[in-house]
C-alpha cells in the first residue's frame, strides 16, 4: 500500500493511525490534510480530522529521480491512483470513523446522564435511575409537559416527557391625551410612548438544576403625530397662535411619560385700587433707644410727626383699571376690578382737588384699612400732674402727655400714644397708639391698639357668622326650587318664617354669635372708625334677632353676605407699626400691645403679655404668661424655685432665653415642654412635625 486515507478526533491521531496502516514512519510519508475537525456542542455534530498520507520513494529513488516522472506529472499521478486499493482505504477509513462515532456517543451520554440543557429554544434532558433534573421557571417563560402548562415555579423533568417551552412578546400601544386646564389658561398633553419587548430564551449549558430565564429586548416608539395633535386643538377650538410649536415637537420625540403645556392663553393684568402718595413721613418712630450696656436713653425719644396749618399731607390717586387677558381658546378673561379710596376727613382735614390739606397743626394721622382711609390732624394734651380724684380721669382724641403718676383706679384713655413719666399704679392707659412709661407698672392694665385688637376679634367673629350666611343662602336656594315653596306663602311674604325655622332647626348655634358680635360693637363704638361694622351690626339684629315684619329677599341677604366678606378681608389686614409699648418693668400686670412690648428695665413678676408683634424683656420674668406673635427674647425666665412661668409663640416662631431655670413652660403651637433645671442660651422651635427642637 502506498497511500491511505484515515480519520482521527485530530489531525495526530489520523496521523498515526494511517501510519499504522502504511507500516512506515512519518518521514516517510507526504501528509495532505482533507478535513480539519470540529467540535460541536458536547460531540454532537462534531467533523473527524481526514487526512491523507502517501509513502515517499526510497532514498535511492529520490536520489536518482526518473526524469520522465518529472516530465509527465499527469502520468505518474495516474499510476499512484491505479496501484490504490480504494475498496481497502474506504472500509478502513468508515470502520475507524464508527468506531470514533461510537465512542463520542459513549462520552456524550455519560456527561449528560441527570442532567438538562437547552439548546435553540428547546428543552432537552437525560434523567438516570438515580437522578432527575429540575428545572425552575423564570418570569416570562411558560413550560409544558405534554401538552399540559406547568404552574409550579420548580418541577422535574424525564427524558419521556413531551416539553414544550414558550416565551410571549409584549407589544403596547403610544397613549396620549389632550385637555385645557380650569383656569382655561393652559392646553395641556400627556403622552406615553409605547414599546415592544421581545423575549428570547437563551441556550442553557447541561446541569442538574438549571433556570430558564429570558433576555428581553425593549423597543420604545412613539406613534403619537403632529396631524394628531393638531386635529385635537383644533376640535377644542384652541387659539392657533397660542400653540407651542416646539413643545408639540418635544411630545413626537418623547421617549418617556411627560406632560408639555401646548398653548398658552394670556392672563389678566392686576390694575391697582386707588391710593394716597404721603408728602411727608407720618411714621411713629421706635421710641426709646436702647443702648449696649441695655440702659434706656430716654433724651433720644423721637420727636412726633407734625404738620403746619395749610400742609399738603398727601396726594390721592385714581385706581389703575387692570388689563383683560384671553383663554386658549379666544375667550375673553375680565381684570380684577379696581376701586378708589374712601376718604374719611377727620378733625384738621380738608381736600383741594387730590390733595389732602391740613387745616390745623398738630400730628397728622393716616388710617388705612382696605379701601376706607381715614385722615385726622392729632392734637396733644399735656397734663402737669398727677392723674388722681382731683384731675379726673383722661380721655382725649389726641396724644397725652402726663409729667406725674397715674394713680389707684384711674384711667387715661387716649386717640393717640399715652407718655406717662412716672409710675403707673393700679391704673389703666389705653392707647389707640403707643404707651411710653418712664416709671414702672404695678398691678395695672395697659392696651395699645386697642382699636386694632378690637377690629381683629370682630373679624375672627364676622368670619365665622359669614360662613354661616353663606351655608344659609345655599340650603334657601335649594328650598326655593321645590313646588312646596312656590305653593307656600314664602314666596310672597318674605324669608323671615323661613329663616326662624332653620334657626330652630339647623342653626341653633348661629344666634348667640351674632348676638355676641353686636354687643362687642356696641361696647367699642367708639373705636370703630369704619361705619360698615355698625351697618352690619343693624342687618343681621334685624334678620336674625328680631322679628320684623320687612320683606327680607334672598338678594338682600346675599348683598349682606358680600359686605361681611369685603369687611372680614380688611380685618385681616396687618395692624399698624406704631402701636407698641416701652416701660421698665411691670408687677401683677396686665399689658396689651397689637405691635412690639419692650420691657427695658428689671422685668416683669406675675405679669401677663400679648404681643401682636415683638416680645422683648432684658430684664427677669418669673411667674404670669407671656406671648409674642413674631417671637420671644428674654433674658431670664423661671426661679430657683421652680415658679411656674410661660413663655408662648406661634408655631412658626421661636423663642430665645439666654437663662431658663426649673419652672419655665415652653409652647410653641401645639407643641409643650417644661424644663426641671437650668439651661443657658436656650433657642426653641419646632420641626415640620410639631416637635420642639432645642438649639
Amino acid at each position: 500500500m502506498q497511500n491511505v486515507v484515515s480519520k482521527g478526533k485530530d489531525i495526530e491521531e489520523a496521523i498515526e493511525l494511517g501510519l499504522e496502516l502504511l507500516e512506515t514512519k512519518i518521514e516517510n510519508v507526504n501528509i495532505e490534510i482533507i478535513q480539519s475537525p470540529t467540535k460541536g456542542f458536547l460531540g454532537i455534530g462534531s467533523k473527524p480530522a481526514i487526512v491523507k498520507l502517501t509513502k515517499l520513494e526510497s532514498v535511492d529513488s529520490l536520489q536518482q529521480p526518473n526524469k520522465k516522472d518529472f516530465e509527465n506529472p499527469i502520468g505518474l499521478m495516474e499510476q499512484m491512483v491505479s496501484e490504490m486499493n480504494v475498496d481497502k482505504i474506504a472500509e478502513q477509513s468508515e470502520s475507524n470513523l464508527l468506531e470514533q462515532d461510537n465512542h463520542m456517543d459513549t462520552l456524550v451520554s455519560d456527561v449528560l446522564v441527570g442532567k438538562a440543557w437547552v439548546k435553540n429554544g428547546i428543552l432537552y434532558c437525560k434523567a438516570s435511575p438515580t437522578h432527575f433534573p429540575t428545572v425552575t421557571i423564570g418570569e416570562g417563560v411558560k413550560l409544558y409537559r405534554n401538552n399540559q402548562l406547568v404552574t409550579e415555579k420548580m418541577t422535574i423533568i424525564t427524558d419521556e416527557d413531551v416539553l414544550e417551552i414558550k416565551v410571549e412578546n409584549e407589544e403596547k400601544e403610544t397613549k396620549w391625551k389632550i385637555w385645557i386646564d380650569e383656569s382655561k389658561l393652559k392646553v395641556l398633553l400627556y403622552v406615553e410612548p409605547g414599546y415592544k419587548i421581545t423575549r428570547k430564551l437563551p441556550d442553557i449549558e447541561p446541569d442538574q438544576h438549571i433556570e430558564l430565564v429570558v433576555q428581553e429586548n425593549k423597543e420604545i416608539y412613539n406613534t403619537l403625530s403632529y396631524s394628531d395633535v393638531i386635529q385635537k386643538l383644533e376640535s377644542l377650538r384652541v387659539k392657533h397662535d397660542l400653540i407651542h410649536q416646539g413643545e408639540i415637537v418635544k411630545a413626537l420625540e418623547a421617549k418617556e411619560p411627560s406632560t408639555y403645556e401646548i398653548g398658552t392663553g394670556i392672563k389678566a393684568k392686576e390694575g391697582k385700587d386707588g391710593w394716597i402718595e404721603l408728602k411727608i413721613d407720618i411714621q411713629a418712630h421706635n421710641g426709646v433707644t436702647v443702648n449696649e450696656d441695655m440702659k434706656v436713653d430716654y433724651r433720644e425719644i423721637k420727636t412726633i410727626p407734625a404738620v403746619e396749618r395749610g400742609q399738603v399731607i398727601g396726594l390721592i390717586h385714581p385706581p389703575i383699571p387692570g388689563q383683560p387677558g384671553v383663554t386658549v381658546t379666544n375667550e375673553p378673561l375680565p381684570a380684577k376690578q379696581t376701586y378708589p379710596i374712601v376718604l374719611q376727613k377727620g378733625k384738621g382735614i380738608m381736600t383741594v382737588d387730590n390733595k389732602i390739606v391740613a387745616t390745623e397743626s398738630g400730628r397728622p394721622k393716616i388710617e388705612q384699612k382696605g379701601r376706607l382711609v381715614k385722615a385726622s390732624i392729632m392734637p396733644k394734651l399735656t397734663h402737669n400732674g398727677n392723674v388722681d380724684l382731683s384731675s379726673g380721669n383722661i380721655r382725649f382724641k389726641g396724644d397725652v402727655e402726663i409729667f406725674g403718676d397715674v394713680e389707684k383706679n384711674m384711667i387715661v384713655e387716649a386717640e393717640g400714644d399715652i407718655i406717662v413719666q412716672k409710675t403707673v399704679n393700679m391704673a389703666s392707659l389705653i392707647a389707640s397708639g403707643a404707651i411710653i412709661t418712664y416709671g414702672n407698672i404695678i398691678s395695672s392694665e395697659l392696651s395699645a391698639g386697642k382699636n386694632n385688637l378690637l377690629i381683629a376679634e370682630l373679624g375672627h367673629l364676622l368670619g365665622i357668622i359669614h360662613q354661616n350666611v353663606e351655608k344659609m343662602i345655599a340650603v334657601i336656594q335649594q328650598l326655593t326650587q321645590s313646588p312646596a315653596f312656590k305653593s307656600s306663602d314664602f314666596s310672597r311674604g318674605g324669608l323671615q318664617p323661613l329663616i326662624q325655622i332653620l334657626l330652630e332647626k339647623k342653626f341653633k348655634s348661629f344666634p348667640p354669635l351674632v348676638k355676641k358680635y353686636v354687643e362687642i360693637v356696641g361696647k367699642g363704638e367708639d373705636f370703630l372708625d369704619d361705619d360698615v361694622w355698625r351697618e352690619i351690626a343693624v342687618s343681621l339684629t334685624k334678620l336674625f334677632l328680631s322679628l320684623t315684619n320687612e320683606v327680607i329677599s334672598l338678594d338682600w341677604i346675599i348683598q349682606l353676605s358680600q359686605k361681611m366678606k369685603e369687611l372680614h378681608e380688611v380685618s385681616k389686614s396687618p395692624v399698624e407699626p406704631n402701636s407698641y409699648i416701652f416701660i421698665p418693668s411691670a408687677l401683677n400686670s396686665r399689658i396689651y400691645s397689637s405691635g412690639n412690648v419692650f420691657v427695658i428695665g428689671q422685668g416683669c413678676i406675675n405679669t401677663k403679655i400679648h404681643a401682636g408683634g415683638v416680645l422683648k424683656i432684658h430684664g427677669i420674668i418669673r411667674g404670669g404668661e407671656v406671648y409674642g406673635r413674631l417671637g420671644v427674647e428674654i433674658n431670664e425666665t423661671g426661679s430657683e424655685r421652680g415658679i411656674s412661668t410661660v413663655i408662648a409663640v406661634p408655631h412658626d416662631q421661636k423663642i430665645k432665653i439666654k437663662k431658663a431655670m426649673e419652672g419655665t413652660i415652653l409652647k410653641i403651637g401645639n407643641a409643650k415642654h417644661t424644663l426641671t433645671d437650668t439651661k443657658y442660651d436656650v433657642m426653641a422651635y419646632v420641626d415640620k412635625n410639631d416637635r420642639m427642637v432645642f438649639k
